[in-house]
């Protein structure tokens, strides 16, 4: 699988309204985008440091994913997301690796991009996350 770069950082969090205008400050820059994908219960909202995103993520349902880990694990990193030239060659090669894949193929996640997850219980505990345009 050919690894660009880290794509973007994911953080749960409770609140995008209290969160944006936290990490506006603590970075010095602004959210550039927050976009809604229904079909993953969430809400997203998005800052460019260098290479990299930081990703806020935001339940939109009780008893969606990001709510399930927050009541768990408490508001902090859900996921590391690295971009590749194709989410699905990766995903097909880390199940040849022996991996366990939450996502057989990509799907569409935000900012358009084709993405697909590994299981924790394959990685050592990292959410992982592949993307591709």
């Amino acid at each position: 699988m050919n690894i660009n770069n880290i794509e973007h950082i994911g953080i749960a969090v409770r609140s995008l309204d209290e969160m944006i205008p936290y990490y506006e400050k603590l970075l010095g820059i602004p959210c550039y985008a927050i976009e809604e994908i229904k079909d993953q219960q969430v809400k997203t909202a998005f800052f460019k440091v260098g290479q990299t995103k930081i990703e806020l993520l935001e339940s939109t349902n009780a008893e969606g994913p990001i709510s399930k880990f927050i009541e768990k694990k408490g508001e902090g990193i859900h996921h590391i997301a690295f971009a590749t030239d194709d989410a699905d060659k990766a995903l097909k090669e880390a199940g040849e690796m022996g991996l366990q894949r939450i996502d057989a193929t990509s799907r569409k996640g935000a900012e358009g991009l084709n993405i697909g997850f590994l299981h924790p219980k394959s990685t050592h505990g990292v959410l992982i996350e592949f993307c591709s345009k």
